[in-house]
């Protein structure tokens, strides 16, 4: 009984507002008709062709020709500086610095692939580490930093001692006893662009052509000094 005596909202509505009937037809629902209303291409009443394309060209100038915002230019990111070198290091492993150290003077100042080949016929323990070491670097150093490959030379190498020495006991005779201390170190390397080998003997070519002052051997005109005499007749 109570909800046959009340009236239901849209009845209520549209009977007390009659301007608000269009609210409830379907076609009132729909956005598009609205926006193709909006977005369509109308002629401006009492405007003349000249100042028609001269209110187009304004407002292509000021970027406002358009009903949708533009995303504001942004200003371009400097580029990053080219890298110069590459630097890479081994992890700490059992070996004694002065050991290590050897092979660190041994692949200084060489190109990369001849340092590689240089540890590849070693005879040396640690050889075999340091030599994948350098490999690893190479192909960062070209991979990463875009470092030509035939330009890349050991510039430095050096050797870290590690955390601590790890002791150990070292047991004698009598019930005497001692500590022994493992040693770790870790190599260092750092690859730049040098000269090619080609390069290094142009290099010396001109070094050598320049030390040449004359095509022969020219006497020069000095004061004879200090002469002995040789015959009085």
């Amino acid at each position: 009984m109570i909800r046959t005596a009340l009236p239901s909202l849209k009845s209520f509505i549209t009977s007390t507002c009659p301007h608000t009937r269009s609210l409830w037809t379907p076609a009132s629902l729909n956005p598009v008709p609205w926006f193709q209303k909006q977005l369509e291409q109308r002629d401006r009443v009492g405007e003349d062709e000249a100042s028609r394309k001269a209110a187009i060209e304004s407002s292509q100038a000021q970027g406002t020709d358009s009903v949708f915002p533009r995303p504001q230019s942004r200003s371009r990111a400097l580029s990053k500086p080219k890298a110069t070198h590459h630097k890479y290091s081994t992890a700490n492993f059992k070996i004694g610095p002065r050991k290590l150290g050897l092979l660190a003077k041994q692949i200084t100042g060489k190109p990369i692939d001849y340092a590689i080949l240089q540890m590849e016929f070693s005879q040396k323990r640690a050889s075999g580490r340091v030599k994948s070491t350098l490999a690893l670097a190479r192909d960062h150093a070209v991979s990463y930093k875009n470092l030509q490959l035939d330009k890349l030379v050991v510039a430095q190498s050096w050797v870290t001692k590690g955390p601590k020495y790890l002791p150990h006991i070292d047991i004698k005779g009598r019930g005497r006893r001692g500590i022994k201390h493992h040693p770790d170190a870790r190599l260092h390397v750092r690859l730049e662009e040098g000269k090619t080998y080609e390069e290094k003997v142009q290099a010396l070519r001109e070094r050598r052509l320049k030390a040449i002052r004359s095509a022969g051997v020219v006497r020069e005109d000095m004061k004879l000094r200090n002469v002995a005499p040789i015959w009085a007749w």
